[in-house]
């Protein structure tokens, strides 16, 4: 996110490079897609892999991080006095296989435009978050997940390479075989081992762009983790709303969504003619004008009651269209805004299985507090993979947006930090923006390896963010 351009400070003087043929720095201010955290760097977007590696060598000491669409929600693609590579024009697809599915294509490239591309002709992202506004390299350098950790993994699981241009210059095509601690160190990395150019992924083979959808609402925490647990074997996607809010008997009471992608059997006879149709877009965009003040406890309350009586007891095969069960929020742009200039904080943290008690006391304390959550998700993941800073694990992983003005939240967040720590959990660097660098050596005990490998590729540190100075990751 940028509040738009302040001052033109940075020109380049690439050797042979006619003028205007680089594009110049703007100075801008920038914050993740909650608003908060904002500061000033200097952004230069260029245009090809010549011009990364030239805007990398005329950095200032307070060195350089890339940049995609700007989703992550605190501060990792931000470097306060230093210099911002936005990566969104290097968006090209170089080669696709339509047989095996195995695509290479530009780190800048979004997933909406991979689906927009290959949904036609048959494939789908392997793993999707809750927009489809995230490109390729940020996918790699938070490691995305989606509703299918559970049977799928997480993003980089799908990777098959990338060329990652490092510090000095040299551009590495990294394979998790060929160069495994480069390749896993970069996995949920943060972009902090050097900037990815491209990537081999393998897409997901689809029959048609329709989800088959179950739907259950559940009466209270117990029944919706029971219920969650039977369906990891039954379905590929899985993904439970919950009310933070509700109390007592109804304490964590929920609304689960199942789904499979239809096989072409199972759509209406109208529908066969174009299995594989997809329509992106959006339906409105919220105005930079919203009161700070509109989500809060009554509202969300409000809100919470009509969303989860609506939601049927029980329902099956109900056809969802790709935005309506992957995206829902995609339909509406800069949905942000809708928390005012004050913006909101997201918090996403997962406890192993075998604690549940702890989800619980989570739960339980976040409805005592009244502190309103806009969306809360409850999901499952699988086995982890091997990056050294890739956040998931088995283990249930709760997600959830207060705004910032929120009543004696800051105090609410160190209570429930406690919780996850004291339970062998760990919070999602991709949704951080206040945590206590203490903390991260007992959320990733593999940080020193991660540090280690950092430090062979980048000595200098030429590669930093304001998160990693503010979490001792540079």
């Amino acid at each position: 996110m940028s509040d738009g351009p302040v001052a033109g400070t940075f020109r380049s003087d690439v050797p042979g490079a006619s003028s205007g043929a680089f594009p110049a720095a703007t100075r801008k201010r920038l914050t993740g897609w909650a608003r908060t955290s904002p500061s000033v760097a200097d952004v230069v977007a260029p245009m090809t892999r010549d011009q990364v590696a030239a805007a990398l060598q005329r950095r200032t000491e307070r060195g350089v991080i890339a940049r995609g669409l700007g989703r992550s929600y605190g501060d990792p693609a931000q470097n306060s006095g230093g210099l911002v590579l936005d990566m969104t024009a290097l968006n090209r697809v170089l080669d696709a296989d339509l047989e095996t599915g195995v695509i290479t294509v530009e780190a800048g490239i979004s997933l909406d435009r991979l689906i927009e591309l290959f949904v036609p002709f048959g494939f789908f992202v392997p793993v999707t978050p809750g927009t489809r506004q995230v490109t390729v390299g940020g996918a790699i350098g938070a490691d995305v997940h989606g509703k299918n950790h559970h049977a799928d993994g997480s993003f980089c699981d799908h990777v098959l390479a990338f060329d990652l241009l490092l510090a000095d210059g040299t551009v590495r095509t990294v394979t998790p075989d060929g160069e495994p601690d480069l390749f896993w160190a970069t996995v949920g990395g943060m972009g902090l081992t050097g900037i990815v150019l491209s990537a081999v992924i393998r897409m997901k083979p689809i029959e048609t762009s329709l989800v088959s959808v179950d739907t259950d609402r559940t009466r209270d925490l117990d029944e919706i983790m029971a219920l969650m647990a039977e369906t990891d074997e039954k379905y590929t996607y899985t993904v439970a709303w919950l009310d933070c809010l509700a109390k007592g008997r109804n304490l964590g009471r929920s609304v689960l969504t199942c789904g499979e992608f239809a096989r072409l059997e199972d759509l209406p006879a109208k529908k066969r003619a174009k299995p594989l149709q997809f329509k992106g877009g959006s339906l409105a965009t919220v105005p930079d004008i919203m009161p700070g003040r509109l989500p809060n406890k009554f509202t969300m309350g409000l809100f919470n009651e009509m969303w989860y009586r609506k939601a049927p007891k029980h329902k099956v095969g109900q056809l969802q269209g790709i935005t309506g069960f992957f995206h829902p929020l995609d339909g509406v742009q800069e949905w942000n805004r809708a928390y005012g200039k004050t913006g909101f904080l997201q918090y996403q943290f997962i406890v192993p299985f075998g604690h549940e008690d702890a989800l619980r006391t989570i739960v339980e304390t976040i409805s005592a507090a009244g502190a309103p959550s806009s969306l809360t998700v409850l999901k499952r993941f699988g086995p982890g993979n091997r990056g050294f800073l890739s956040f998931p694990k088995p283990g249930w992983t709760l997600t959830l947006d207060f705004p910032t003005n929120t009543p004696g939240l800051a105090g609410l967040l160190t209570r429930l930090d406690e919780i996850v720590l004291s339970n062998d959990g760990r919070m999602y660097l991709a949704k951080d923006s206040r945590m206590d660098p203490a903390d991260m050596p007992r959320m990733y005990p593999r940080l020193e390896e991660f540090r280690t490998v950092r430090a062979k590729v980048d000595p200098d540190g030429v590669f930093v963010s304001d998160q990693a100075r503010r979490l001792g990751l540079a």
